[in-house]
């Protein structure tokens, strides 16, 4: 019954990361939204969660997870970040990071969720998926 759960999990985490890896490059390629510095960070360390929790989910080896949480939370920090920044009142000067700012904000939906607070939650989701996959693989 564990390998089920396993499965279930490794294969969540890997529908995530393919689901916000092409919503980024759907927002950045067709909606041509300039990505700023910390979109690119926040990149970096979700695309290869892709090709990873991929293979992890296609062998139902829970062998990459101790791999891939690094990435995870890495990516959640600049995801974390980025949404602060947004947040912060447009008076304080800061995060001025490249030709794009990072305060920019191209998607408000509902006055709250943004594109880093979506990454965020992607990241999230990801961890939990992950740490309930390597409780279940012990």
């Amino acid at each position: 019954m564990n390998d089920k759960h396993l499965a279930t999990y490794l294969f969540g985490a890997w529908a995530v990361s393919v689901l916000a890896t092409a919503g980024s490059l759907y927002l950045s390629e067709v909606m041509q939204f300039m990505p700023c510095s910390l979109c690119w960070f926040q990149r970096i360390f979700m695309y290869p969660l892709t090709i990873m929790l991929g293979i992890a989910s296609a062998k139902n080896s829970p062998a990459v997870i101790p791999y891939a949480i690094p990435l995870v939370i890495i990516g959640a920090a600049f995801s974390l970040y980025h949404t602060i920044i947004q947040k912060l009142p447009p008076s304080l000067n800061t995060a001025a990071c490249g030709p794009v700012p990072c305060r920019g904000d191209y998607l408000d939906w509902f006055g709250f969720i943004t594109i880093p607070m979506l990454a965020l939650t992607a990241f999230l989701i990801i961890l939990a998926a992950l740490l309930r996959a390597h409780r279940l693989s012990r």
